[in-house]
């Protein structure tokens, strides 16, 4: 089967990318696949790769682009001046944040005709949207931090706003540009630091709990679910991918996976976790991440509809935790894009 794998892309998360195909390539099963490896660059520049790594534009590449043309469905190459046409069989995009999770890279694989892992043009816009995730959660009967939005021309008024809050940009990933602020002082500082990131600012309230999370994968009504982690904190806020080495591990988390809860939280986290899946209309997969109160609540924090694939993120740790590996994963995503259905 030839996969077009896409990786690196505009966003801030482009080193977070990098990292994530490359535990991709190495649990691919080359029985079953022939890879493409089609790297886009900081700059944006779409590049046909001989494999990821770090330094993957000091390597043999190739311009190249995906045609929206039905007609060709697949990849135009140019060699020696002249363009060759790779024909692909279905495309795994492992983009994260801006222009890999909100729309755009589905929007043109909907154009081209491609079958492609991952959520749809609307869920994947939806969910990378905080503010309208949590309207629509809230339409659908899941709990929500109480949230301020700031558009680009507002400013904060700190008397309207109940401290502590978490001040975030709307559409971004990672902890970039996330700030905890105790005093309504600190507010418009933390927006400004937000908007370096995005122009639409949401302040949230923060939520007394523990921050868990859920690994889905598969389509309404069939979904399989990983086990639920507990992200242990000993100070400050969970900031992941923000360490200099975070495969070394965290100065201040620790993934606890399957989560130190009971029974019956661990339930409950799992079956909200596939209520947001179904409510926001996401397929092939997506982490959710919550929070669980103290008196036994669950609330919504973020959905990732393309989740970090490192060697440290949480989605595969949870999914092995439940007994499949990440060639696994993939071997079900794939297939649920080309069928429909989970083999």
């Amino acid at each position: 089967m030839r996969i077009g794998i896409l990786f690196g892309g505009c966003s801030e998360e482009h080193p977070i990318s990098l990292k994530s195909v490359q535990e991709v390539a190495k649990n691919l099963d080359p029985d079953k696949y022939e890879p493409f490896y089609l790297g886009i660059t900081n700059s944006g520049a779409w590049m046909l790769c001989d494999r990821p790594g770090p330094d993957w534009e000091n390597g043999r590449c190739r311009p190249a682009v995906l045609s929206p043309d039905r007609d060709t469905r697949g990849l135009l190459v140019l060699e020696d001046g002249k363009y060759e046409t790779i024909e692909l069989d279905v495309v795994l995009p492992v983009l994260h944040g801006k222009l890999g999770e909100d729309g755009a890279i589905q929007g043109l694989l909907e154009l081209s005709g491609i079958p492609y892992v991952g959520c749809d043009i609307p869920s994947s816009a939806l969910c990378i949207d905080k503010s309208l995730a949590y309207l629509v959660a809230r339409s659908a009967g899941i709990a929500t931090p109480e949230f301020w939005i700031l558009t680009a021309d507002e400013q904060v008024d700190p008397e309207q706003v109940s401290c502590p809050v978490f001040v975030k940009p709307a559409r971004s990933g990672s902890s970039f540009g996330v700030n905890k602020v105790a005093r309504p002082e600190d507010l418009p500082a933390a927006v400004e630091a937000a908007r370096k990131y995005d122009s639409k600012v949401l302040i949230e309230a923060a939520v007394v709990g523990s921050e868990v999370g859920c690994a889905v994968l598969g389509i309404d009504p069939d979904l399989v679910v990983g086990e639920v982690d507990r992200i242990s904190l000993s100070h400050g806020f969970f900031r992941i991918h923000q360490e200099s080495d975070p495969e070394s591990g965290s100065d201040n988390s620790t993934p606890i996976v399957p989560a130190d809860i009971s029974a019956a939280a661990r339930s409950l986290v799992r079956e909200t976790a596939k209520a947001i899946y179904r409510a926001f209309g996401c397929r092939g997969l997506a982490r959710v991440d919550m929070f669980l109160t103290e008196d036994g609540a669950v609330v919504l924090n973020e959905v990732n509809t393309l989740p970090g694939l490192t060697s440290y993120s949480r989605y595969p740790r949870m999914m092995a935790a439940a007994g499949l590996s990440l060639g696994e994963v993939i071997d079900r995503a794939v297939s649920l894009a080309l069928t429909g259905k989970l083999r």
